[in-house]
């Protein structure tokens, strides 16, 4: 299990969390969402399967709207914009795909989607990730932590027929569309899970060090400065 530590308050704060990510655009959706049944809060990473410099966050997410399809956030991660169709208040429900017909966009307190404008063979972390500090932030309010209790999703090519776990997904936590339970979905692929979480470590700056003096000669060093050598014998 992947975990860093969250930076956000507990779930009691909370409660007086926006439900509606600031700086994010909207669009209105045609299908509302629906109720959520409780349970530790989770946020789920999804891909368009789109190429990001060909489509716009609001583009695909007008496109959810008129297909009657939902998720909480549209993330184009090369612009940085971020456009939202459902508070977090409600479930994105039927959105995860998952095989057993068990709702699981309907599982926590909260269930936060975000769909990635991008590709499972692409991984988003290794390019440019506009925008992901302010969604991270959101989702801390949410309760969410910064935690992946299933480890690193799988490559988009092994992707397919694999069985998330129960355990996991009870935590809570970050987790990958194919790593929910019973979900049939390839994305996000293999990110680096460090770096979704925000914790990628910068390099560190070497400072140079300064010139050190030449050592004086065994037996004339005089570090009083008067003259008198300390391993001198004292005159009787």
């Amino acid at each position: 299990m992947v975990r860093a530590p969250c930076t956000c308050e507990r779930w009691e704060v909370a409660l007086v969390a926006n439900a509606w990510m600031p700086g994010a655009g909207r669009v209105r959706r045609a299908t509302p969402g629906s109720a959520l049944y409780g349970g530790a809060p989770r946020a789920v990473w999804q891909t368009t399967e789109s190429d990001p410099g060909a489509l716009s966050a609001r583009a695909v997410a007008q496109r959810l709207a008129s297909d009657g399809r939902n998720a909480h956030l549209v993330w184009n991660p090369l612009s940085g914009e971020v456009v939202q169709l459902l508070p977090a208040t409600v479930a994105a429900a039927g959105q995860l795909g998952c095989s057993d017909a068990v709702d699981r966009a309907r599982e926590g307190r909260a269930c936060l989607l975000v769909l990635v404008v991008g590709r499972a063979s692409h991984p988003v972390t290794d390019g440019r990730m506009a925008g992901l500090a302010a969604i991270l932030e959101w989702l801390d309010s949410w309760g969410v932590e910064r935690r992946w209790p299933a480890g690193p999703p799988p490559e988009a090519a092994s992707a397919y027929g694999s069985a998330g776990s129960v355990r996991a997904w009870a935590q809570g936590g970050h987790f990958g569309h194919s790593q929910v339970p019973a979900s049939r979905a390839v994305g996000p692929g293999a990110v680096d899970v460090r770096r979704m979480l925000g914790m990628e470590i910068p390099a560190q700056r070497t400072i140079p060090q300064a010139p050190r003096a030449p050592e004086p000669p065994e037996g004339d060093s005089d570090p009083t400065g008067n003259g008198t050598r300390p391993h001198a014998a004292t005159a009787s």
